[in-house]
């Protein structure tokens, strides 16, 4: 034991370039929810919102894409990552039930403001949920950023790394 002396020598870093310092990130995850877009009229009427996703994460099959969603969709997503994965899910903005009586003086969930603080909120949850680990390997997740469609009839799986 009187042999082991700790090694206090100091580490020297590698010197930084301007490529390491301006250059992208090593690892990265962008998602914005973006413009909204409110379809059908009367008791068909819905909001779908832009998802774009850029990675250069080796799980993600796409580095780059861009899909519509609804708010449905963004419930059956939290959904199956509750159900599949072993991650504790964040909540979605709330449904609002109260905005979409009749007799109302404002246009309830299609009011403007209340679609852009929606659209806030999603973009949080969507962050949160796909900056986690555990949840890049649900087949759900990579599904609902990339697919043209989501296919509610999947099975569940695992992704793997690329």
């Amino acid at each position: 034991m009187a042999d082991a002396i700790a090694d206090t020598r100091r580490l020297f870093a590698k010197p930084q370039n301007l490529n390491d310092a301006y250059g992208p990130p090593s690892n990265f995850l962008e998602i914005d929810v973006s413009n909204p877009e409110t379809i059908g009229v009367g008791r068909t009427r819905y909001t779908t919102y832009e998802i774009r996703l850029k990675t250069n994460l080796p799980i993600f099959r796409l580095k780059e894409s861009r899909v519509r969603r609804r708010y449905s969709d963004f419930e059956w997503l939290r959904g199956e990552l509750e159900r599949e994965s072993k991650v504790v899910v964040p909540p979605l903005p709330g449904k609002a039930l109260f905005r979409q009586l009749p007799f109302r003086g404002d246009d309830g969930i299609f009011d403007d403001s209340f679609i852009e603080e929606r659209r806030h909120g999603l973009e949080q949850f969507l962050n949160k949920v796909a900056g986690h680990p555990l949840a890049q390997n649900e087949r759900c997740l990579h599904m609902f950023l990339q697919d043209e469609s989501v296919d509610k009839t999947y099975t569940p799986s695992k992704i793997r790394n690329a």
